[in-house]
């Protein structure tokens, strides 16, 4: 049979419906993570991993492998993609979730948000300053002070010191430490970590004394009370 037969033979082949192509479906749209407001656009993205060195270690890796990981990751997905990776360091012993500590610590707007803006009835009765160590938190006449994850480290490591006047270098040694090299501050701009703190805790910033020449010091005063969990903390001299 010639090639014209054999395309006239199937162009007369009764039909089956049930063989026809059924239409190809409609590729779903991409999802938006959410709304971008008018004139900005979405440039990247923040996963914040709570997860300690211990809780890694019983998990068969380490945080340098789980960093390496997702980096390869997001190579294989988008090799153009950047990545930045930042160890969220917190005193040793500090309480409350992992992945909280972490947002705290590279100052998660949200998170700093929700920590200063929850005092309770109680709270906003209470007049003079609280440290409120176990919530990590400032209250200034019942209301949250607005500080940084680094400015309460700040100010806590002179609470937890009353009395003793802690010298710059060991303020940059013990806060900031080895892995943030990059980002410690010097001797002198030290003070200016300090000034900022003292410009949020407003008419109560002398209980953050400096000692000419030496460093700073937590002065106590009477409208200033200290909340602590009950377990004593490690930092504690």
């Amino acid at each position: 049979m010639s090639l014209t037969h054999l395309s006239t033979a199937r162009s007369h082949r009764p039909s089956r419906p049930d063989l026809a192509l059924a239409p190809a479906p409609a590729a779903p749209p991409a999802p938006r993570i959410r709304a971008v407001p008018e004139g900005t656009e979405a440039r990247g993205f923040v996963l914040y991993v709570g997860v300690d060195e211990a809780k890694a270690a019983e998990a068969g890796t380490n945080l340098h492998r789980i960093v390496e990981a997702l980096k390869k990751l997001t190579a294989d997905i988008a090799p153009s993609a950047e990545t930045y990776a930042a160890v969220a360091l917190a005193p040793e012993g500090a309480g409350g979730r992992d992945v909280d500590v972490v947002r705290l610590a590279l100052q998660d707007p949200s998170a700093l948000a929700s920590q200063r803006n929850t005092p309770d009835e109680a709270d906003r009765a209470t007049s003079g300053v609280v440290v409120d160590i176990s919530r990590k938190r400032v209250l200034l006449d019942g209301e949250g002070a607005a500080l940084t994850y680094k400015e309460f480290e700040l100010l806590q490591y002179l609470v937890l010191r009353e009395g003793r006047t802690i010298d710059r270098a060991e303020l940059i040694s013990s806060l900031w430490g080895a892995a943030d090299e990059e980002d410690a501050p010097n001797e002198r701009t030290i003070d200016v970590h300090v000034r900022r703190l003292r410009a949020k805790l407003g008419h109560y910033e002398d209980i953050v004394r400096t000692v000419r020449g030496i460093g700073y010091r937590f002065d106590r005063h009477a409208d200033v009370s200290i909340r602590q969990a009950s377990t004593p903390s490690p930092d504690v001299f």
